[in-house]
């Protein structure tokens, strides 16, 4: 596939927008490929929607996520055959750790400067299919994440881009993922922005606002634009409303962290079993949940309507959240291949029902809209479980088209957020996860500001190569073009870097000399390594360190056994230059 797409690009246009990407200062092309990944995204996306939803319509009688309708045994055995499905995929497929979802793309990032596999994207689309359809209690966010940034990671890598700029559609996708679960853009750019670190610049979100808003347009034109969530206008009917919000941003934020310590611990006592067996344990427990309360099966979208139209019987309420809470944290936790984001907004709306039961039963209160506080609670379990308040709140006033919201949902959101880090000292979801698995995510400003340039735009280009003896003519032809750098080759491979000044002084110094070998006369030389011509400067840091290098040549392979030099590399040219990027940033 990679040898099709270089032929319908000519070589010299494909290295001018290598060499254009690899700039900071660039925009255009980007904006393009955040189109083209929203664009290629929302395509994956809509297909997995299609597929869960068609097997959904075939197998449950009534509507799509009628699982309430089966019987308790069918309800039991169907995300056991479900759980021996995704063991057997995983089994053969999956060669490296199973972690899916957003954990996966964080991971990525992380580790691999973006660069995900094609067999990871048809596991995550397969396996999550599978759980989804067979009542596990998971999201299908997280896959609709980890779909969207493998599809722009998958074409950045077929084209060669620069590293920097595979990120940047990594983080297109993530948007697209969002926005295209949710019919929700805004949030879907935030989501992407703060989830993975990223610097608020027109560099980093013009392109991943196209990819949101293309992904969202191919979801709409097969879906529609009605609403994911069916939610009449809301807003704070007075200042009086605003203790129970109190009350429900600590309760949130204490189950934030509940959920997050259970997908932790569940996780831990997992890692020694081995893969088959733990899918099985999970579809087990996951029948069993289903069997006694099949209001957890599956997305919940159905019960999550109910809950945000009336208030429910609070016994209930108290059943429904802890089944949820207990069935998402052994999928999660044990590897089931589907989203926790989904089921977070679930149990948010769940506890949020639960409060408004239980201020109308402690104060008499008359007139309490339990939808009201279900949906504050669904922005308030996201922002704590997920870290991401902002991408919550934007999240909340697009599903319901109600400004009115803002301020409660800020003061829920916030709360939640502060309890869950700050009392209970607990990370995202998606830290957690990757802990799991022996892995972490750290932002760091100055790793930030390396990953986000190209060597390709920062690679001084006024450079000559020679061997290491050449005659007095040789050299000042050489000299000609007043060069900063001259590559000194041994064997025909790059070896050493010395300042063009040196040999001009060397030649102006002695005259009378014919011959001079640029490895003895008196100059600075640096020890060179070679650098990809799509690395970042993160990696080129990397390289000098691993190498034990002074300098690095910047090539990419032209033809089988011809590389090309683009550029040489110091140590301080990388240094003044994310200087500068972070005084202009």
């Amino acid at each position: 596939m990679r040898a099709g797409w270089r032929r319908r690009l000519p070589r010299p246009s494909l290295e001018a927008l290598h060499l254009r990407l690899s700039r900071p200062d660039t925009l255009f092309w980007p904006a393009l490929l955040g189109l083209l990944t929203g664009l290629a995204a929302g395509a994956v996306i809509v297909g997995f929607r299609l597929v869960v939803e068609g097997a959904q319509a075939l197998m449950l009688p009534g509507h799509g996520e009628n699982y309430e309708a089966l019987s308790a045994w069918v309800r039991l055995l169907l995300p056991i055959g479900g759980a021996l499905l995704i063991g057997l995929l995983f089994w053969r497929l999956a060669r490296d750790s199973p972690v899916l979802g957003v954990a996966r793309v964080l991971e990525r990032m992380e580790y691999h400067q973006g660069h995900m596999h094609a067999r990871g994207l048809v596991l995550q689309f397969i396996g999550a299919a599978l759980a989804i359809v067979s009542g596990h209690s998971v999201g299908r966010e997280g896959p609709n994440i980890h779909l969207g940034a493998a599809s722009g990671s998958l074409i950045g890598q077929r084209l060669s881009l620069p590293n920097s700029s595979i990120r940047n559609m990594v983080a297109c996708g993530t948007a697209a993922g969002i926005s295209a679960s949710f019919n929700t853009p805004l949030a879907g750019v935030i989501f992407a922005l703060e989830v993975l670190a990223l610097e608020y610049r027109p560099a980093s979100f013009i392109p991943i606002i196209l990819a949101a808003v293309s992904a969202n347009a191919v979801s709409v034109a097969v879906f529609g634009s009605a609403p994911t969530l069916q939610i009449p206008p809301l807003a704070l009917s007075s200042l009086g409303a605003l203790a129970p919000v109190l009350l429900l941003g600590l309760f949130v934020g204490a189950l934030s962290a509940a959920y997050i310590l259970l997908v932790e611990r569940i996780a831990a006592l997992g890692k020694g079993v081995g893969l088959l067996r733990r899918i099985l344990i999970a579809g087990a427990l996951a029948g069993l949940a289903g069997a006694l309360v099949p209001e957890v099966m599956g997305l919940g979208y159905d019960t999550l309507q109910q809950l945000l139209r009336q208030p429910l019987a609070w016994g209930f309420l108290a059943v429904l959240l802890l089944a949820k809470l207990l069935a998402t944290s052994v999928g999660v936790g044990l590897g089931i291949p589907g989203g926790s984001i989904g089921p977070a907004l679930f149990m948010g709306a769940v506890a949020g029902n639960l409060v408004a039961v239980s201020t109308v039963a402690v104060t008499g209160a008359e007139g309490v809209d339990a939808g009201f506080y279900a949906l504050l609670g669904m922005g308030a379990m996201m922002g704590a479980s997920l870290q991401a308040p902002l991408a919550a709140l934007t999240a909340i006033v697009e599903l319901t088209h109600s400004p009115g919201l803002v301020m409660p949902a800020m003061l829920a959101i916030i709360l939640a957020g502060l309890t869950c880090k700050e009392l209970f000292g607990k990370d995202s979801l998606f830290l957690t996860a990757l802990r799991a698995n022996g892995l972490d995510y750290r932002a760091h400003p100055v790793v930030d500001l390396l990953r986000r340039s190209s060597v390709g735009g920062v690679m001084n280009t006024r450079f000559v190569r020679s061997g290491p003896r050449l005659s007095r003519g040789e050299a000042e032809r050489l000299l000609a073009d007043e060069p900063e750098w001259v590559i000194v080759e041994r064997d025909g491979v790059p070896g050493a870097l010395m300042p063009g000044k040196a040999v001009a002084s060397h030649l102006a110094r002695t005259p009378e000399a014919e011959q001079l070998d640029l490895l003895e006369i008196p100059a600075e030389r640096l020890e060179l390594a070679p650098v990809h011509l799509q690395a970042t400067l993160q990696e080129a840091m990397d390289r000098l360190q691993q190498q034990g290098a002074e300098a690095l040549y910047v090539q990419r392979m032209t033809a089988p056994g011809i590389q090309r030099i683009y550029g040489v590399l110091t140590r301080e040219r990388i240094e003044s230059a994310y200087r500068y990027t972070g005084r202009r940033g």
